[in-house]
């Protein structure tokens, strides 16, 4: 299938879905009794989306909120009462039904909230061409729409330009355990259905990481199917844009001070491509110590000024976090981990080499690390069994191999 006929046949879909009143995906995570106080009905019965908005949940009073693929207008009805009327939403979607329901819906919006006049304003376009000027928005928010794309890079790229210095996004979006065969990829009414156009986990990292977002990580993530034994999720991610440092940096920004990794994991390689060793202080430079200051990057470091670089906290210092498995007898249940927050690369303390996006099968004693408290906002975990497994426990041989 051509772009131009994947793009047309989405239009269709979700054109009919207006004109019908009916949810093309079912949202998740509303509180649809609330929403009805202020948004007409016409706008909910529409509503579509993969995944809970809990970028939502990070508006700020006077904030820029976009929204790409904004369909009736949920999202940015539900933004404008968070931004407060000082703040300015834009909803972008391609499709003229989706666009006269939301619009007609401003007004009598704008009155519920007490607004003199409405803060949103909805815009006709594509995600790969957002017609929103550079450097103006603070928060992107997108609901099951890049999977909708052809060209996925140029989305992102759309996003990073349009994003001021310092601004994220929070998109939810389906991805899967691997790449999608071919003939999925030219099912016309599968790309309508969110699945088609879905991208292998790792090449979803990589093409948001390689646009220039970094802090990438993980804020929700939930089965969503299986087709012919590819496993779909809706997964919510969220990711920085930052300053990029310049040419020739100053001393200052050739050095920042020094860092060290708690944990939970052995070793580390960072989205800059740098390694970081539990225990084993480090000098950083800006661009770095801007990286590691990010929110989810903050939990996992320690920052000083003044300490040695090769120093080592010691093996009982309080800070470490390190997660071992029992020493007990394992079962394949068919478990899969995937890494898909902050790292590129990850190692644990038994063995295990996590490769972002990539999913590693895992026992029940991996399993059983990897969903503790320090681990599980690093990792997305499906069982790809089709039925429950009868395995007899195994022992794991010392370095590794069992798992």
């Amino acid at each position: 299938m051509s772009d131009d006929s994947i793009t047309q046949s989405v239009v269709e879909r979700y054109a009919s879905a207006a004109r019908n009143g009916e949810q093309v995906c079912t949202p998740d995570g509303y509180d649809m009794e609330s929403l009805a106080t202020y948004i007409p009905e016409s706008v909910l019965q529409i509503a579509n989306g993969c995944g809970v908005p809990v970028g939502l949940g990070t508006v700020r009073p006077g904030e820029t909120v976009l929204d790409v693929g904004c369909g009736g207008g949920i999202d940015c009805f539900e933004a404008s009462r968070l931004t407060g009327k000082d703040g300015h939403v834009i909803g972008v979607d391609m499709t003229d039904e989706m666009l006269e329901i939301a619009r007609n819906s401003s007004a009598a919006v704008a009155t519920n909230l007490g607004y003199t006049q409405s803060n949103v304003e909805f815009r006709k376009g594509r995600a790969e061409k957002l017609p929103v000027e550079d450097q103006t928005v603070d928060l992107i928010i997108s609901n099951c729409v890049v999977n909708l794309a052809p060209d996925k890079q140029r989305v992102f790229q759309e996003m990073y330009r349009a994003l001021k210095i310092g601004g994220r996004f929070t998109i939810s979006d389906i991805v899967a355990d691997t790449s999608i065969p071919n003939y999925l990829l030219n099912d016309r009414e599968r790309w309508g259905a969110c699945l088609s156009g879905a991208l292998y986990t790792r090449d979803y990292l990589h093409t948001i990481r390689a646009t220039g977002f970094v802090g990438v990580h993980q804020v929700g993530v939930a089965p969503w199917g299986v087709i012919d034994g590819v496993h779909f999720s809706a997964l919510t991610m969220t990711g920085y844009k930052v300053s990029v440092p310049p040419s020739r940096p100053s001393n200052e920004e050739r050095f920042a001070g020094y860092a060290v990794l708690k944990g939970p994991f052995k070793w580390v390689i960072d989205e800059y491509d740098q390694t970081f060793v539990r225990g084993v202080w480090r000098s950083i430079d800006r661009k770095t110590s801007d990286l590691l200051h990010l929110d989810p990057f903050r939990p996992w470091f320690l920052f000083s000024k003044d300490v040695v670089a090769g120093k080592m906290l010691k093996e009982d210092d309080p800070n470490l976090l390190r997660i071992l498995p029992e020493d007990t007898p394992c079962v394949w249940k068919g478990l899969f981990a995937t890494m898909t927050s902050l790292f590129e690369r990850a190692e644990d303390d038994d063995h295990h080499l996590f490769e972002g996006g990539v999913p590693i099968e895992i026992c029940s004693k991996t399993n059983d690390v990897l969903t503790t408290p320090q681990y599980a906002p690093f990792f997305h975990i499906l069982n790809r069994a089709q039925q429950p497994v009868s395995g007899e426990a195994v022992t794991c041989s010392p370095n590794g191999d069992c798992c």
